[in-house]
Parts: structure tokens; sequence; C-alpha cells
């Protein structure tokens, strides 16, 4: 069956300079292995399938893969589903609230400055990293446990752990190694470093993961890794709103998120969206 078919570069500074993700509309009727097989041929991180909602509180349901699993929420994927579900006509019941749902339940979006926003979601876990780990953390890193400044779980479906160093520059100058790692658990590792006072970007942010396989993988710009470090750091004191944060930079992409602070200590993460490729899929 052909279905309505999108590819969005999500939170670039340009088209063709974020994250890529693929979107298939028009869902219904897909098999959960279906959407894993075409998740693993598309070969992004990502690949989001539009379903209709199962609340009236919702616009869209969405369902996140990566090429291995599903995921309960991803940020990219979630400004690029909403992206691509309003340039396919979707018309949401509050002109200016988009709401998703997802396997994290319900997320709020919203429409500023010509970009799309989402309302960051709770932590599930959060707080101390014992030091064993910190001491893996390290190891793959190749640094010193003394170049880390701080470090905490940040956690907000991925598994992700926050590590703070001494600046931007740390951050970029980094060299992981997986093949350093001899746990069995999933690592994902974001770091983030300041940039000097008056920069274009407040920070600069990378995303270190391992795949299914154990090889490292660094993602270009992360909606989730971005919303849960701005809990952290603006919660901590360490930085304040709004701020632009720059991640893909060793990639040689250009991703800029944009973070600010609402009502309620909300955490807004904001982005460019862009279709890129349009079209349909026989799926």
């Amino acid at each position: 069956m052909l279905r309505r078919f999108q590819q969005v570069d999500v939170f670039g500074a340009r088209p063709f300079a974020g994250n890529p993700l693929a979107v298939v509309l028009d869902a219904e009727g897909l098999s959960t292995g279906e959407m894993q097989d075409f998740t693993r041929w598309m070969n992004l991180s990502e690949t989001a399938f539009i379903l209709p909602p199962t609340t009236d509180e919702a616009d869209y349901r969405v369902r996140i893969f990566t090429l291995s699993h599903e995921l309960p929420f991803a940020g990219h994927p979630t400004l690029g589903s909403c992206h691509a579900w309003l340039a396919a006509g979707g018309e949401p019941r509050d002109p200016g609230r988009i709401v998703q749902e997802c396997g994290a339940g319900l997320v709020p979006i919203r429409r500023e400055a010509g970009r799309l926003a989402f309302a960051a979601p709770p932590l599930v876990r959060s707080g101390p990293v014992d030091e064993a780990r910190v001491a893996e953390f390290a190891g793959v890193l190749g640094i010193g446990r003394e170049e880390i400044v701080d470090v905490r779980w940040v956690d907000n479906g991925p598994g992700w752990v926050g590590i703070l160093l001494a600046d931007a520059d740390a951050v970029l100058a980094v060299e992981p190694d997986f093949g350093r790692y001899s746990g069995e658990d999933e690592l994902d590792i974001g770091l983030v470093g300041l940039y000097p006072e008056g920069s274009e970007c407040a920070v600069e942010v990378r995303a270190l993961f391992n795949d299914a396989h154990g090889a490292m993988i660094e993602d270009p710009v992360t909606g989730s890794l971005n919303a849960s470090l701005a809990q952290w750091l603006l919660g901590a004191g360490r930085l304040g709103a709004p701020y632009v944060a720059s991640q893909g930079t060793r990639l040689g992409r250009s991703g800029r998120a944009f973070i600010d602070r609402g009502a309620g200590d909300t955490v807004w993460v904001g982005g460019a969206t862009a279709t890129c490729i349009s079209g349909t899929v026989e799926l």
C-alpha cells in the first residue's frame, strides 16, 4: 500500500545541517515488526510512524523506532513528526498548541518564532552517579576523572547520564572509544560544556551511545538529551534561560536547540524543522 512519506531535517541551523528523521504518515495497519523492519532499512537513527490518537486530548499519535527497538519518547522525532503532520494537512484542536500522544504519554508542542518546541518530560531517573560508574565513563571518554566537573543521571527515557566538562573546547576534544567499556549495559552519555559569555551558543553538547552490537554512535542533534541537560543545568543554576545549545560540530553538522523555561519551570526545547524529501512509500 502506498503511504505518504517525508524525510525531515530537525534542529538544523539550515536544511541538511541537523538530524534527519523518516516519517511515515497514514501508518494504520502496520505491525510492530513491519515498522521495525522499515526503520532498519531506512538506516537513520529514528523513524516515526503517525497514527490516529487513542484519546480526545491528543491531535495525533506517534510510534518511534531506532534501528534496534521502539522508544517511548525522543526529541527530534517529536518535532519532526509534528512538522510532517502539519505539513500533510493536520489541524490541531488548539491553533497555538499541538498535543502528541506517544509511549511516554501526552507531549505538548507549541509554535514560536517560526520553530516548533516541545515541553520536556519529567526525568525518570536523576541524582548522583556512583563513583564506579563515573570511572567507567571517564575511561570510555579517554579523560581523567578530575576532568569531570559534575555528573548526574538525566534520564528521561533513553537512559542519559549528563557529564559536565570544563568548557565547550573540552567537549569537542573528547575522543571516545567504547571498546574501552567492559560492561554489558547500554551506555548513553551526554557531554556538555559552556562557551564563553557572549558567544553565539551557550553550550556545546555531544550525545554518545552504543548500539545493539556495542558499536559507538554519535547523534547529530538530540532533543531528549538537550531537554534533560537543561532541566539539570537550569535547576542547578549553572545556566540561565533562554539559551541556545550547539550540537553536531564534530560531525560537520550545525545543530541548534533553543531552550526556554516557562510557567511552572517547564523546560521547552525548540528547533527548526524542514521537509527535505516528500513522496510516498510502498509499505
